[in-house]
């Protein structure tokens, strides 16, 4: 586990950007609620927010995908065991 938490080291940052923005826009459809707005404008930005939810859990399966085929390379395993971690993942997007 660890080993796969320093493998995120190159990812983080871009990450934590993500989740800012996405922290942002939930504080933002929260005081379009409190405002009174439409339904179908709070709808709109709610489909944007679970978008960049699912783009941060694809940035996660892509960095797992490639570390795991990267490994798989390198020791010669085989990489059908990290092509199915990774559609398991994908699936639970």
């Amino acid at each position: 586990m660890s080993e796969d938490l320093f493998e995120l080291d190159n990812i983080v940052p871009e990450l934590m950007r993500r989740l800012k923005r996405i922290e942002g826009q939930a504080r933002g459809i929260q005081g379009m609620l409190e405002a009174g707005r439409g339904c179908e404008e709070i709808v709109t930005q709610v489909a944007a927010l679970r978008a960049a939810v699912q783009q941060v859990g694809v940035a996660m399966v892509g960095c797992l995908l490639e570390n795991s085929l990267r490994r798989s390379l390198e020791t010669g395993a085989d990489t059908s065991e990290a092509v199915t971690k990774a559609k398991k993942l994908l699936s639970k997007l």
